[in-house]
């Protein structure tokens, strides 16, 4: 049975990750993943005993840190335009590194069933969380308009994370985001569309409505701290079979 260490095995996976942005996939061996993590040699295979559990171990923790970036971003309802903005800006620069690895594993997934396999239930598991914060937030966003807009939001993201650093402004993910819920022709809109009764804004993919159902205009970044909103609209910035 591994060690039950917690602290050791969260500092292994975030050496994996560190690794899997920087090297790739055949960078990551047990040794480097000592290495990265100052621990001495055997640590690793101590708690993974195989290179795919190290594997498994870092797109799990990646679904750790993006589900305790959703948790602290429910705490203020925004319209979902400002969410998917601040979200996908996040991921983007200061959280790169985290995604670049989780494309990684995407991409070795394709050839590794048992890798596929266990990040297909992260998958599954965190479209149910992804609706539950889209429900704390009063979006109103079906389950079949959440998994559109992950879908939608992998892409963004992809783009975003493999584009030059320098290129990724809020200005250009915000259009980005406005496509995402609006439609294209809807840049510039922000969350403007009007539902079917043209009341205003309204949820899930036609623009958000705040939690008592009234009509809100869109709003700007105000206080929300981008550690916060990284993860703020819960709709898996990691896009991809592990944060759905």
């Amino acid at each position: 049975m591994p060690p039950s260490n917690p602290a050791r095995r969260r500092a292994l996976a975030d050496a994996a990750i560190e690794l899997l942005a920087s090297a790739g996939v055949h960078g990551l061996t047990h040794r480097a993943v000592e290495k990265a993590a100052d621990l001495p040699p055997g640590t690793a295979s101590n708690y993974f005993r195989s290179r795919e559990a190290l594997l498994v171990a870092a797109a799990e923790r990646v679904a750790e840190l993006h589900h305790a970036g959703t948790a602290r971003a429910v705490r203020e309802p925004a319209p979902l335009v400002d969410l998917l903005t601040e979200s996908l800006l996040a991921a983007a620069t200061t959280e790169r590194t985290r995604y670049l690895a989780i494309f990684e594993l995407q991409l070795e997934a394709a050839r590794r069933p048992a890798l596929a396999a266990a990040l297909a239930g992260l998958q599954d598991a965190a479209l149910g969380i992804t609706e539950g914060r889209h429900d704390d937030l009063g979006l109103g966003t079906s389950r079949e308009q959440v998994a559109a807009l992950i879908a939608l939001y992998g892409g963004a993201l992809f783009t975003l994370v493999t584009a030059p650093p320098e290129t990724v402004t809020r200005e250009r993910v915000r259009r980005l985001a406005e496509v995402m819920v609006g439609g294209p022709g809807t840049e510039g809109e922000g969350s403007g569309r009007r539902d079917a009764r043209g009341r205003g804004p309204a949820a899930g993919p036609g623009g958000p409505r705040d939690r008592a159902g009234d009509e809100r205009p869109p709003e700007g970044d105000g206080d929300r701290t981008e550690e916060d909103a990284g993860g703020a609209a819960g709709i898996g910035r990691g896009h991809t079979p592990v944060t759905g």
